[in-house]
C-alpha cells in the first residue's frame, strides 16, 4: 500500500527513510540535481502524492532555494518547495548540491495543519521571547 494511505508509525523505517508517526523523512542524491529531482518525483507518484503540485523540473526547483547562507535563518525557514503535505528541501550543507530532502506529513493527524505550517513552533518561540 502507498505511504500516503498507510502512513508509517513512529520508529518505522520505510524505503530508506524514517518516520516519527507524523513526519516521514528521506534523502535522495543522484549524480546531478536533475537526476535527484526525478527520483523524488517518481517516489511521490508511487507513494500516492501524484496530485500534489510540485515544480515541473529541477530548474524550477532551484528557484525555491533560499539565497542566504545564514544557518540561523535556515533553521526557521524551509529551504525549498513546500505544498501541503509535501516538502522538498535543500540540505543546510550547501556543498551537497545534488541532494534533496523529502518530507511527507501524516494528513490524518488531528493537528496536521498547525504542525505542517509550524504554527505551534512559532507560537512557542514567541512566548519564549516574551
Amino acid at each position: 500500500m502507498a505511504l500516503r494511505k498507510d502512513f508509517p508509525p513512529a520508529g518505522t523505517e520505510y524505503l530508506g527513510g524514517e518516520s516519527d508517526g507524523y513526519e516521514y523523512r528521506t534523502v535522495f542524491a543522484g549524480s546531478n540535481l536533475d537526476q535527484t529531482y526525478e527520483m523524488v518525483c517518481q517516489f511521490l507518484r508511487e507513494e500516492g502524492y501524484a496530485d500534489v503540485p510540485i515544480p515541473r523540473n529541477a530548474e524550477e526547483m532551484r528557484l525555491f532555494r533560499l539565497p542566504t547562507r545564514n544557518r540561523q535563518i535556515l533553521l526557521f525557514e524551509d529551504n525549498g518547495y513546500v505544498h501541503n503535505p509535501v516538502k522538498i528541501l535543500f540540505p543546510i550543507d550547501r556543498r551537497k548540491r545534488t541532494t534533496l530532502l523529502l518530507c511527507l506529513y501524516n494528513e490524518t493527524d488531528p493537528e496536521h495543519l498547525l504542525k505542517f505550517h509550524r504554527v505551534l513552533e512559532r507560537r512557542a518561540r514567541e512566548e519564549e521571547n516574551r
